[in-house]
């Protein structure tokens, strides 16, 4: 059995467009940038969030990509951003005209969630829980 190291994941996505990612998540969601580094598969900018570690790829031979979304393709449906003003960030993002994927709703009693998708068509989703 795995014993944490830290209260957070790690995650690496590949991108197409790393200006337009980088945008999204660090200058729209407001991840920080803390490290760009060349990795075996092209260049990686480490993105912080709390714990966490949002690792965007900017591939030096960009794969095909195939169907995206929630129930169109098998594995990782969605990165989740645990947080405490979804109401405020859900505004922030509809001013910056980010179109959601699922608009903010009750998920269940105490849990609220919002979905919209990153630049590539991944579903980044926000959940806040009371």
């Amino acid at each position: 059995m795995m014993t944490p190291a830290k209260d957070g994941l790690d995650v690496g996505i590949l991108v197409a467009d790393i200006e337009a990612s980088l945008a999204f998540y660090r200058d729209v969601l407001g991840l920080e940038l803390v490290e760009v580094r060349p990795v075996s598969n092209g260049t990686m900018h480490r993105l912080r969030f709390g714990d966490s570690h949002f690792k965007v790829i900017d591939p030096s031979s960009p794969p095909p990509s195939g169907p995206i979304g929630i129930n169109r393709q098998l594995g990782y449906r969605s990165i989740a951003f645990c947080i405490t003003n979804l109401s405020q960030v859900c505004a922030e993002l509809r001013r910056k005209g980010v179109e959601f994927e699922v608009e903010e709703k009750e998920a269940r009693p105490g849990v609220r969630i919002a979905m919209v998708k990153d630049p590539d068509g991944n579903i980044v989703e926000f959940v806040e829980r009371s």
